[in-house]
């Protein structure tokens, strides 16, 4: 028994998902204004930060979410493995893009070695986050378009570089995290419609079970813990930032 599976997707989810991705896009944005006036230590943490909204909301998050708004007729499961490896994979290439690029903004070279490495772990952790799925059957997988997404990324990728070393004002910031977020979902969706789910089992809503896969139902449970805790440590750099502290003081009362 091998049945193609027929998806649809859930509009006001998918919208969600957009509007995580502008939020974490945004969020790096600014976190990469800063670091451009720190050194040292605090050049790091905003560099980290930056890393975690634009790989682990602006990316992941986006993803799981836009995962939640599709609707087809069999069990899912996800793996913690894949899915927490795929967190870090997005975190940590979008901190590496980042700091490559800012040793030398003006450098062509570096924007675009680093578009092309933060583009390509960015299509990392979709198909890994994929990969963690699980169901009864398998992926058939339409490699051309697997081919497209991976470029959409790495021409997304070196887009959002470029954006964020070339924003000054909150909202030339704020455009940019929508064109951001925009083509951060071109890819998601492009990479979704790589995958034909093929059903193998008669039981066709029977999800998955082991001690390390979470059904879909609790997926959203994990997706919005990890969301308000990346958002959380954003929220407290921006907080206890010294430099934001000085820029306030000085302005007329």
């Amino acid at each position: 028994m091998n049945e193609v599976i027929q998806t649809t997707y859930s509009t006001p989810l998918v919208i969600l998902a957009y509007l995580i991705s502008v939020i974490g896009s945004y969020a790096a944005l600014s976190a990469t204004h800063r670091m451009q006036a720190q050194q040292g230590k605090r050049h790091l943490a905003h560099l980290g930060i930056a890393g975690i909204a634009l790989g682990g909301i602006g990316v992941w998050s986006m993803h799981f979410v836009g995962m939640l708004a599709l609707k087809m007729d069999i069990g899912l499961g996800y793996s913690m493995v894949e899915t927490v490896i795929s967190l870090l994979a997005a975190c940590l290439a979008a901190a590496w893009g980042l700091a490559i690029v800012a040793k030398n903004p003006r450098s062509w070279s570096r924007l675009i070695s680093a578009g092309a490495m933060l583009g390509v772990g960015a299509a990392t952790m979709h198909y890994l986050g994929m990969y963690g799925m699980r169901f009864g059957g398998y992926f058939n997988w339409s490699l051309d378009v697997v081919a497209i997404s991976v470029v959409i990324a790495i021409f997304a990728a070196t887009a959002a570089l470029w954006l964020a070393f070339n924003t000054r004002t909150a909202v030339a910031r704020m455009g940019a995290a929508a064109v951001m977020a925009l083509a951060v979902c071109a890819m998601h969706y492009t990479g979704m419609s790589a995958a034909e789910f093929i059903c193998t089992t008669s039981n066709r809503l029977a999800i998955p079970t082991s001690p390390t896969v979470i059904s879909v139902m609790d997926l959203p449970l994990l997706v919005i813990t990890l969301a308000v805790g990346m958002i959380c440590a954003i929220g407290l750099d921006l907080l206890f930032d010294p430099q934001r502290r000085l820029d306030t003081s000085r302005r007329p009362g």
